[in-house]
């Protein structure tokens, strides 16, 4: 596959609206599961969980998830890798609802699937809009094109 393909994207606002403040709840999260910061578990801790809710073998889908999560919250807000960034975190959000939190319906104060659908879908969009202005995306594109 050709990296440009992968890079590429419009000159538009859209994507950065999207970009930011879900690549900061995104590595937030993910640094709840890594690092045990925010209040968070730690990689033991979510693991545990992650064991509970059938997730095997817990320790690697603890780390899998907080990695998506945390990097890829980074190369979100930074706008690099856009489009891949954005699809495996769309992919942590769909496991996530559905194993997670799909059996307390969709409210998010009975830990219901509304938030994880939020992200699923503004990152599902990023997949498909890629980085937009003021990313790394975009600005390896253009010195590419030339």
């Amino acid at each position: 596959m050709n990296i440009a393909k992968i890079l590429r994207t419009e000159d538009q606002w859209a994507s950065l609206a999207l970009r930011i403040p879900v690549g900061i709840i995104l590595v937030a999260h993910g640094a709840q599961k890594l690092f045990a910061w925010f209040g968070g578990y730690g990689l033991k801790g979510t693991a545990q969980f992650m064991a509970s809710q059938g997730l095997e073998p817990g320790y690697l889908m603890a780390l899998l998830a907080g990695s998506a999560e945390f990097f890829g919250g980074i190369a979100l807000i930074i706008g690099l890798l856009v489009r891949p960034a954005a699809a495996v975190s769309a992919f942590t959000m769909l496991v996530a609802g559905i194993v997670v939190h799909s059996s307390s319906g969709l409210f998010l104060s009975n830990g219901g699937f509304e938030f994880a659908l939020a992200l699923f879908s503004i990152t599902l969009a990023l997949v498909f809009l890629g980085g937009g202005k003021l990313s790394l995306d975009q600005v390896l594109t253009k010195k590419w094109m030339q």
